[in-house]
């Protein structure tokens, strides 16, 4: 909303003006004048975003008070004679109305002000790509063993154990299942977050160790030792999650 004070000292200029003020619903009216005195005391106590200026005035031409005073609002000139438009102009002055001013002439002067004085924002940001949803995190795995496909759980696997060509995969309550194929695979498959690999010949799953010490890992009645190759990784992983 930009608040606008009119000074003319034609009465009927200024209900003129005053009734275009009305129809446009950026503009909010401060208050009229009849002189560019009286508008110096309005200014003084109002905040005013444009000033509706007359240029033939007594006492003080609209001309003559912009130069002096220089008020903290846009200006736009109204009168009857053409020959003020250029001084009017060298005062930075929005727009230059010739009177009689017809509605849309007005308008367009006030839209001019509301650009100058309140710019389009600029243009909102590309929204960001929604990034599909997780995927859930495995919760099994299908392992051949014994001529077929069997699904085994995650939490239920304990350890696995590397014998040349076979993985033993060593489950909590049930027996071991012997597939065929390598730690290797196994590793780059099964959660990094949930299973380690601590030796040439193990990968242990986090959730079923006991107690670790030094180089040795106890799960229940099993002891699987800490290769050399894998401690640094392994112990930085068990520090981090470490209760300090």
């Amino acid at each position: 909303m930009l608040r606008c004070l009119l000074v003319d000292d034609e009465p009927l200029a200024l209900r003129l003006l005053a009734g275009y003020v009305e129809r446009i619903p950026f503009l909010e009216l401060v208050g009229t004048c009849r002189s560019a005195i009286e508008a110096m005391q309005v200014l003084q106590r109002e905040s005013v975003d444009v000033l509706f200026l007359d240029v033939q005035m007594p006492d003080l031409t609209g001309v003559d008070f912009v130069r002096t005073i220089r008020p903290n609002a846009a200006v736009v000139f109204t009168t009857a004679y053409k020959q003020y438009a250029v001084e009017g102009f060298d005062l930075d002055a929005v727009d230059y109305l010739i009177k009689p001013i017809p509605f849309d002439r007005f308008l367009k002067a006030a839209t001019k002000v509301q650009e100058r004085l309140q710019p389009a924002a600029p243009p909102a940001p590309a929204a960001a790509p929604v990034a599909p949803p997780a995927a859930p995190a495995e919760e099994y795995i299908f392992v051949k063993a014994d001529y077929h496909t069997q699904r085994v759980t995650l939490r239920d696997i304990r350890y696995l154990e590397g014998l040349k060509d076979y993985v033993k995969i060593h489950l909590g309550a049930a027996k071991p299942m012997l597939t065929l194929n390598s730690l290797r695979a196994f590793e780059e498959r099964l959660p990094a977050t949930e299973f380690v690999r601590v030796h040439r010949s193990y990968i242990v799953a986090l959730s079923w160790i006991d107690s670790i010490r030094k180089n040795r890992i106890y799960m229940g009645e099993v002891v699987i030792p800490i290769g050399d190759a894998y401690a640094e990784s392994f112990h930085q992983l068990i520090e981090q999650r470490n209760m300090h």
